[in-house]
């Protein structure tokens, strides 16, 4: 296809998204390269991130410009090239997410810089989703989030908790602090051990470097803040067995995660290649299959809209704090973490993804009493 039928054809697809090419709209792009219409038609996903951090193209409200092609469907309407299908081969051949490879997003992506995400996420350095049912800004909306945790699990003082994939041990220390908890964390992320080992000082609270799967011992609950996405279809079976191995028979086990709304073996090649190495979004009928026959779903809650406002605050503190951070990390790497936040709260807005916490018991446990708000 030449340069003016690719353009013809993007300028055709965008408009079924209210999108126009040069437009006056806060959510039209413009274009300042023509080479991105025939690469974009070859590239898909990918090519229209790389494009955007390469400056071939500028949109004033890049979350809304996503929202408007996930909405009318445009990427189902847009076949990629054989990077894209290779991509996709890789994850049907290989596990992506063993144990080997486990640590590779911790050292990519978690471990870029602790000063930029104080900068950008809230007080307890939390770096999921906020709960904003009754609040209005982002440290009272991560407060909220891990008050409703700890009640969807009824934690009571001394209770034992191990949080897989932790973080920076924003729920652990919250835990301990307010319900008399002793947590045990783990993190593939060097960086996220040590802020967190510092921000936990004096509690009863461990902190460790190491995959889900090394874990062992006995917990009153089981709960993980956003791992899912890193474990992979292939082992969301392993990663069943393990928190079914580690509850105490009475326990409670919470799962809160990004989901899918069908279920996949890939994900966007945008935010594997340049984000999350090697991450993937479960669907339900991905997690159901995992759990069945180790665990009754208690209480099933999404919030998708509210990881929206989230990305968007996080956004917003990434915006005014970068004057300080442009010389260290460059502007390309300005323009692919813009491209996420946006891209990512486009994503939220259209209910392409979701945000789902999931209560669990193991089977023969009378039914708990989760105060779910």
């Amino acid at each position: 296809m030449g340069e003016n039928g690719a353009q013809a054809t993007v300028q055709e697809l965008l408009a079924q998204a209210g999108v126009t090419i040069n437009g006056n709209n806060a959510w039209d792009i413009r274009v300042h390269n023509n080479d991105f219409y025939s690469r974009l038609l070859s590239g898909s996903a990918l090519a229209l991130g790389e494009s955007y951090m390469d400056g071939w193209w500028d949109c004033a409200s890049l979350d809304q410009f996503i929202y408007k092609i996930l909405r009318a469907r445009l990427d189902k309407k847009v076949k990629g090239n054989f990077r894209l299908a290779w991509h996709a081969l890789k994850a049907k051949l290989f596990n992506l997410q063993k144990a080997s490879r486990a640590y590779q997003v911790g050292e990519e992506h978690y471990d870029i810089g602790n000063d930029l995400y104080g900068a950008m996420l809230d007080k307890r350095m939390l770096y999921t989703c906020g709960y904003w049912a009754s609040v209005d800004n982002l440290d009272a909306a991560q407060e909220a989030k891990l008050d409703l945790v700890c009640r969807k699990i009824n934690l009571e003082p001394g209770m034992t908790v191990l949080d897989l994939g932790c973080g920076f041990g924003s729920f652990a220390k919250y835990a301990a602090e307010k319900f008399g908890a002793r947590v045990k964390g783990v993190t593939v992320s060097k960086q996220q051990v040590q802020l967190g080992a510092e921000l936990c000082e004096g509690l009863p609270v461990e902190i460790r470097l190491g995959d889900y799967r090394e874990v062992t011992g006995k917990f009153d609950r089981v709960i993980s803040i956003g791992i899912m996405e890193h474990v992979g279809y292939k082992n969301y079976r392993t990663y069943m067995e393990k928190a079914n191995q580690c509850l105490k028979d009475d326990g409670i086990a919470f799962i809160h995660t990004i989901g899918n709304n069908v279920s996949s073996t890939t994900s966007n090649a945008w935010i594997t290649k340049y984000i999350f190495p090697n991450s993937m979004l479960p669907s339900i009928a991905q997690i159901a299959r995992a759990m069945e026959g180790l665990f009754v779903m208690e209480d099933w809650h999404n919030f998708g809209q509210h990881y929206d406002k989230t990305v968007m605050a996080w956004h917003t503190n990434f915006e005014a704090a970068w004057p300080e951070f442009k010389d260290k990390y460059g502007e390309r790497f300005y323009r692919m973490f813009r491209y996420y936040l946006l891209s990512s709260a486009g994503a939220f807005r259209a209910r392409n993804i979701q945000l789902w916490q999931i209560v669990m018991t193991k089977p023969g446990r009378d039914c708990p009493d989760c105060r779910i708000s």
